[in-house]
């Protein structure tokens, strides 16, 4: 598998250097940490390979971003962490192309000026063994081997779509020991922990979110208060006796929520350092707090080494994970059921899945995956995001399938992984989406 992926990277990056260095090379992403990783990786390697470079970080592929293209004149653009989904479009933009996917894939076959090096189409599990970021890894280390140095930037991005979860596998795995090997890794273990005192990383702790206990001041305070720990203090002043008591508190609140057992097993575990000193998944949420609260060129900043955004990166997070907690409380009251489903509606879309994404792993049982509907009536759609487990997998579940197919019948878009997906529809199919998306998961989950 390995040799055979490594090969179409190779063939990729032929292509790329066949374009005269006085040519600009569009690369367009994903806005999410996985995207904005693997922007940043290509963005390094096309710019020390002697070329200029224009950036686009988007949210939905599907209709308007792929329209701003069409007007423009490229010679070759690179998608990373999407394009699979959209080959039809991508063949029509008349250029040259490259797409780094994991996502579900169209068909195999492109036309002649196109590379499509999906992993899924490689032997590839593109739920857990490899990312957009990754791939994009796999192929600026064609162009160049002296781009391996950008593995830390990449395993962050794989960190960001919770590929971790279950343990580090397939290429990833293949990755992060060469990077552990080669030092541009160091490994520990602890607890998920960051925040300017031990009371702020408790309050704006959501992935693991602890329910009781996230963005509740007066609940945080008296768990320290038992601990015997002033909420002031920084977490590096806290002796590593009390850390563990700190740990075992808040590993007791996940198994009291019900949490899943691979879900518990990612609360203390092995982390990754960079060598500028950030750990992957602290990393990976402040890219993701960038792309879905707006800032997307922020996120890109950070992953091409600009630190002095570094303090407005995390005060936007802390906004951001705000917002998330402010969701969270609200599904409490808002969350409706159906035979094969639960859903909720966001005002934000963006959020939506994320609020999901957390909901499925600490707030909810492991039975049925949750939805997130965005009405979006000035703009005539309806945005879905929808999340599940690795249990309901293992029964079954692809939501990419049941997107694609739903959105497709219904003259909309959609698509992704087994156990996370998206759709656009528009605004007047909501009721006839949802009979259909649960009839298609009640057949799955029966097998």
């Amino acid at each position: 598998m390995s040799e055979d992926i490594t090969g179409a990277c190779q063939d990729a990056a032929s292509l790329l250097r066949s374009v005269p260095t006085t040519k600009r090379i569009r690369i367009v992403s994903h806005y999410d940490a996985d995207g904005i990783a693997a922007a940043g990786v290509l963005c390094t390697a096309v710019y020390r390979a002697g070329y200029a470079f224009q950036t686009s970080l988007m949210r939905n592929p599907f209709t308007k971003g792929f329209d701003r293209l069409k007007n423009e004149r490229n010679e070759l653009i690179v998608f990373s962490d999407m394009g699979s989904g959209q080959l039809e479009t991508i063949e029509s933009l008349g250029c040259k192309a490259i797409i780094l996917d994991h996502h579900q894939y169209l068909r195999a076959q492109t036309s002649q000026n196109i590379r499509q090096i999906n992993a899924n189409l490689f032997g590839a599990d593109g739920n857990y063994d490899v990312s957009g970021a990754t791939l994009s890894y796999l192929f600026a280390t064609a162009l160049n081997p002296a781009n391996e140095d950008l593995a830390a930037l990449a395993l962050a991005g794989a960190t960001g779509d919770k590929q971790f979860i279950g343990g580090v596998r397939g290429l990833n795995k293949t990755i992060l020991e060469d990077a552990l090997q080669k030092g541009f890794l160091t490994e520990q273990t602890n607890i998920k922990l960051y925040g300017d005192t031990i009371a702020d990383a408790l309050y704006y702790s959501v992935d693991p979110y602890y329910p009781g206990l996230s963005g509740k001041s007066e609940k945080i305070e008296t768990m320290l208060e038992q601990l015997r720990i002033k909420p002031t203090t920084s977490i590096q002043d806290i002796p590593p006796e009390t850390i563990t008591k700190i740990q075992s508190y808040l590993l007791f609140v996940l198994i009291k929520a019900g949490c899943q057992q691979n879900i518990l097993e990612m609360t203390i575990r092995k982390r990754y350092v960079a060598s500028p000193g950030w750990e992957l998944e602290r990393f990976a949420d402040l890219l993701d707090a960038c792309g879905k609260n707006g800032y997307r060129s922020l996120g890109l900043s950070l992953c091409l080494g600009d630190g002095s955004t570094w303090k407005e990166a995390m005060q936007l997070e802390k906004d951001y994970k705000q917002k998330l907690l402010t969701g969270l409380e609200g599904l409490e009251q808002g969350i409706h059921e159906t035979k094969g489903m639960r859903y909720f509606y966001s005002d934000n879309s963006s959020l939506g899945g994320v609020i999901a994404g957390i909901a499925t792993n600490y707030m909810l049982d492991e039975k049925k995956p949750l939805f997130s509907l965005t009405r979006k009536e000035t703009d005539n759609e309806i945005h879905i995001s929808c999340r599940g487990n690795q249990q309901l997998v293992r029964q079954g579940l692809d939501l990419g399938a049941v997107m694609k197919t739903v959105a497709g019948e219904l003259g909309g878009f959609g698509g992704g992984h087994k156990i996370a997906a998206g759709a656009t529809i528009a605004f007047g199919k909501e009721k006839e989406f949802l009979e259909k998306v649960d009839v298609l998961l009640v057949s799955q989950m029966q097998g």
